[in-house]
């Protein structure tokens, strides 16, 4: 359901959100694609590719894989850690 509700946000005459990448460059030279475009659009022509999204702090490496079709790139890349209570020994 929450894949649906993503496609949904963009009107389809728009097409999907794509920012110029340099695909064809990662591939053929096995290096990740470093980008800050979180509200990009996972393409089929992404499969395989290793991506380096910017969380707002450092970048995380991302393998695309076939099942992230259609999903945007920020999704992947977390800009907040999890919250934890700490025990503190006094």
């Amino acid at each position: 359901m929450k894949a649906s509700l993503t496609l949904l946000k963009r009107s389809v005459w728009k097409g999907p959100h794509v920012v110029p990448l340099p695909i064809a460059d990662a591939i053929k030279n096995k290096t990740a694609i470093r980008t800050n475009a979180r509200s990009c659009t996972i393409l089929p022509q992404f499969v395989g590719v290793r991506f380096q999204i910017h969380n707002g702090k450092e970048y995380v490496e991302v393998e695309i894989t076939d099942n992230m079709v259609g999903s945007k790139l920020g999704e992947y890349a977390q800009t907040r850690k999890r919250f934890m209570y700490k025990y503190s020994k006094n």
